[in-house]
């Protein structure tokens, strides 16, 4: 079917604005960014003092922390730079790629844990309970100042919500670390260093595969998990005026930006009477107002009903 493009028959509707809020959220990144290679630096000379493979894990589950949040802060400061005339979106879509870049770390380190934690069960080595119990300690200790800094922050956002997830997540492999520790300290049954890495492993992949799916949706440019598209095309069609909606698709530049364009075919006495202006605000009033997810980026071609039957008329 070919589409007609007549003057003034788009309608768009921008929310390119940039608030204080995403400031805020780059400082609380830029913030945890440097609490998080601090720690991963101590824990990483505490695992290789004490041997401790629990304490080795949790020092790469920080190490894929700190990576994530530098990654996740270089997003945040390249999305806030302005479109141009080469990249009309700017470099909105870098978060979504840099989260995805975080989600493909943390799976293949999830693998390596649980494949080097089983081993290690099984063939246990003997690890200084008390140096563990100090280094855990401080990973604890770091993980919920980050915690605390990133409790106010946007978790709508891919990387703002990657980095809480993978904070929270690893100050209870943090804990885990300092339980074993404790039962290594008191018991000696070195087997706890190993579960506590199979726990942690436990922790990293599933979280991960759901951000990796989250990522590769934008990606693909599948409808938002919040939208319905056959309802929206419903309420759309129910507008006065319009005879029919197709071509219809929602997608999302990011993960706070999404986007819809339709083509909507309406009267044909809206294009003499100049009803058509009424049409266009109605439906933009319609995406942006009556849903869950305000879509204020929305384009509408506008075609007249006679335009649909000659096509059909056309056909062979």
């Amino acid at each position: 079917m070919s589409h007609s493009h007549s003057p003034g028959s788009h309608g768009h509707q921008h929310g390119h604005s940039h608030s204080h809020a995403d400031g805020l959220g780059q400082r609380r990144l830029l913030a945890v960014m440097g609490i998080a290679w601090l720690i991963c630096l101590v824990q990483l000379v505490g695992a290789l003092l004490t041997g401790s493979l629990a304490l080795l894990f949790d020092t790469v589950h920080v190490l894929t922390d700190a990576l994530g949040v530098s990654a996740a802060w270089g997003a945040a400061k390249l999305a806030a730079r302005p479109s141009s005339a080469k990249r009309t979106w700017g470099f909105k879509r870098v978060e979504v790629i840099a989260a995805m870049f975080q989600a493909a770390i943390l799976l293949s380190v999830g693998i390596f844990v649980l494949i080097t934690a089983v081993q290690r069960f099984f063939t246990p080595h003997e690890i200084p309970g008390v140096d563990v119990l100090i280094f855990g300690a401080v990973g604890l200790v770091g993980n919920i100042v980050m915690i605390l800094v990133l409790l106010g922050g946007n978790r709508t956002n891919f990387n703002m919500r990657a980095a809480f997830l993978e904070v929270v997540n690893d100050a209870l492999g943090s804990l885990a670390v300092v339980i074993s520790a404790i039962v290594i300290a008191t018991t000696g049954w070195y087997q706890a260093d190993a579960l506590v890495a199979l726990f942690i492993g436990a922790l990293i992949i599933p979280r991960t595969v759901k951000l990796l799916k989250e990522t590769l949706d934008v990606l693909l440019e599948s409808t938002p998990p919040d939208l319905d598209l056959p309802e929206i095309q419903k309420h759309l069609e129910a507008l006065p005026q319009v005879v029919a909606v197709h071509d219809l698709h929602i997608s999302r530049i990011s993960s706070d930006l999404p986007v819809l364009t339709a083509h909507v075919i309406i009267h044909d006495e809206c294009f003499i009477t100049g009803g058509s202006g009424q049409v266009l605000r109605a439906l933009q009033t319609c995406v942006s107002e009556h849903f869950e997810v305000s879509i204020k980026h929305a384009t509408f071609q506008l075609e007249p009903e006679s335009f649909r039957s000659a096509e059909c008329a056309d056909l062979p």
